[in-house]
């Protein structure tokens, strides 16, 4: 993963196509034609999925008060390799110059709208600054996550040494756009107890996985159950965004979904999977069977073990509702946060401007020590502690103790007696696997599910992805590794669909994830489990650093603050195969990986 998915043209499309070329001709467009450096199959060429939104398709209701055109540059004012946001009156548009060529397209991305012209530009593709989803500079599609849409593409055409773009004018305004998605050709009512394809969970490997069945012609019927109240959401932001609703968070709407016969059974718990009857049963009675089955239930909250477990106001960050009452509760009052997780920080940096104080407990000595080291530790602790976060370290929560029910104090195994209000539990997570245990699915000693390079488990016709799962890792000689990120979920997604379609893929891409807390970023890449050093460049007390995580003399991770696209550019390199040596970043001159990346 992480490269060009191409698909076979869906017949209906071929004569759309077979116009779109014969335009471009016209102007003088050539396609890109290149496969990304992290695909394994055909090239994914620049006409290979126009779309309605592409300027560069003219429909037959064509009007010219629809597009707008405009000289945005002479020929000479880029170089190969570089990118610039051009202004062309009804909205900007990305324009980049590679191999002698032009190309234009959306200038932000959509995932959470970063300047593309910020990214890393390479072989082909855009890569986003910030979250390193990827994008074809030649049909502007998606092709490494996070994020469920790609990017539209403009017509770009070159006369008497001017770049002339002509784009779609609501295009400019929207700067994304959906892939084409097949629609269910079955006659099914919605009560029929079958499913050709039934996903469990609706998060992002859930969702990518139904999106991809469709966008690569899939037509029977797809069913994805979940536990939630709520169409598929961002869970990532309810831990940074505590008063966000679920409508503010979803990642695609209810009419979505229906209009592209993705069918969403919400606020349905998995009892049991048989197997050799392929029906799955549910808490509430309903039986349904399926042809493949998709298992992306993530994970859930670690249980822990201290007196006082009926005492209400205490939370473990689940939904939009949890995130709501958290923020309600702790308004001028006192939060306890329990557990120095990326979401237990987060939601102690997202309450210090609401509560009258916030508390964090952790059993390490420092927060973060085990994933970024003692140095970065340090300076992201001194950095709450300035905004009167106030740390209990190496301890642990004994008893929660309440008045007529509601949270009064939290009792630390120390003794240290703190006041609280609301207590919010991040103390990391279990796999959502126990309604496996009688299935004969294999489940790993932790209760991870282990599946193989195409997200297959141990039984025929049954897929796993995301957080649940342990899956091999080229990076790590295949070994199994469990990597609970929002991107890599995406990526399970995606290859879970194409093996279901016998479409052999694998996870190919580097795991990627972010963690914000008072306005700051901390960008993460790699798998760093079992580093032995830490080269730091830049500054630490200035909170503008990049760290190097290595492995006997190699880079295996890297993390940054107040450092784009430096991320976004290891993940360039370490995609294409290529190793960073420990001694390539001790020198302290590190301008050969910012500038022109590694070659």
């Amino acid at each position: 993963m992480g490269g060009c998915f191409s698909k076979p043209k869906a017949v209906e499309v071929k004569v759309e196509l077979s116009l779109l070329e014969k335009e471009k001709d016209l102007d003088g467009l050539s396609p890109n034609g290149k496969a990304s450096p992290f695909a394994d199959c055909r090239p994914n060429g620049a006409l290979g999925h126009g779309s309605e939104d592409d300027s560069s398709l003219l429909p037959l209701n064509f009007k010219t008060r629809d597009y707008v055109e405009a000289c945005v540059c002479h020929i000479k004012d880029l170089e190969n390799g570089q990118m610039r946001e051009v202004d062309l009156g009804s909205g900007r548009a990305l324009l980049i110059k590679e191999h002698g060529e032009f190309f234009a397209m959306g200038h932000k991305c959509p995932h959470y709208g970063a300047p593309l012209v910020k990214g890393v530009l390479s072989k082909g593709h855009v890569r986003c600054p910030w979250h390193g989803a990827c994008f074809n500079v030649a049909t502007g599609d998606i092709e490494d996550f996070p994020g469920l849409d790609s990017l539209p593409v403009f017509q770009v055409r070159v006369e008497k040494e001017k770049v002339i773009i002509r784009a779609n004018k609501q295009a400019l305004q929207t700067q994304k756009r959906s892939k084409p998605m097949a629609r269910c050709s079955s006659v099914i009512h919605s009560n029929t107890g079958f499913s050709h394809v039934l996903i469990i969970g609706s998060g992002p490997a859930a969702l990518v996985c139904a999106e991809t069945l469709r966008q690569e012609g899939f037509t029977d019927r797809i069913v994805m159950c979940t536990m939630d109240r709520h169409p598929p959401y961002d869970r990532p932001k309810l831990s940074k965004s505590l008063e966000s609703t679920a409508e503010q968070l979803r990642l695609r709407s209810v009419d979505f979904l229906q209009d592209h016969d993705i069918e969403l059974l919400t606020e349905k718990e998995v009892a049991a999977v048989d197997v050799k009857t392929r029906t799955v049963t549910f808490e509430d009675g309903l039986k349904m069977e399926y042809r493949k089955l998709f298992i992306a239930t993530g994970s859930k909250p670690k249980p822990m073990n201290y007196k006082g477990n009926e005492v209400k106001n205490v939370f473990h960050l689940q939904t939009p509702e949890d995130a709501n009452s958290i923020a309600r509760l702790a308004n001028n009052k006192n939060a306890v946060i329990v557990g120095t997780s990326f979401v237990g920080m987060e939601v102690a940096a997202a309450l210090t401007d609401k509560a009258h104080s916030v508390s964090v407990i952790g059993i390490e000595s420092l927060p973060f020590k085990k994933a970024l080291g003692e140095k970065v530790g340090k300076v992201i602790m001194k950095l709450f502690e300035a905004n009167r976060v106030k740390f209990y370290m190496l301890n642990e929560v004994s008893e929660m103790i309440g008045h007529h029910g509601q949270l009064k104090e939290v009792v630390l195994k120390s003794g240290k007696v703190l006041r609280a209000d609301v207590c919010v539990i991040g103390a990391g997570s279990v796999p959502a696997s126990g309604f496996l245990k009688q299935s004969g699915i294999h489940l790993d000693s932790k209760g991870f599910i282990t599946v193989n390079k195409m997200m297959q488990t141990n039984v025929e016709g049954v897929f796993a992805g995301g957080d649940v799962v342990t899956f091999p890792f080229p990076q790590r000689n295949n070994k199994k590794v469990n990597i609970p990120h929002w991107q890599m979920a995406h990526v399970h997604g995606r290859v879970a669909a194409l093996s279901m379609m016998g479409r052999a893929s694998e996870a190919k891409t580097v795991p990627y994830f972010w963690s914000a807390m008072f306005g700051k970023t901390i960008r993460y890449a790699g798998y760093g489990d079992g580093f032995d050093d830490v080269i730091i460049q830049g500054d630490l007390d200035e909170l503008r650093f990049v760290a190097f995580y290595t492995r006997s003399e190699e880079v295996v991770a890297v993390a940054s603050m107040n450092y784009d696209p430096i991320v976004s550019r290891v993940v360039e390199v370490l995609g294409s195969g290529k190793t960073i040596k420990k001694r390539d970043v001790e020198t302290g001159d590190i301008s050969w990986l910012i500038d022109k990346g590694f070659h």
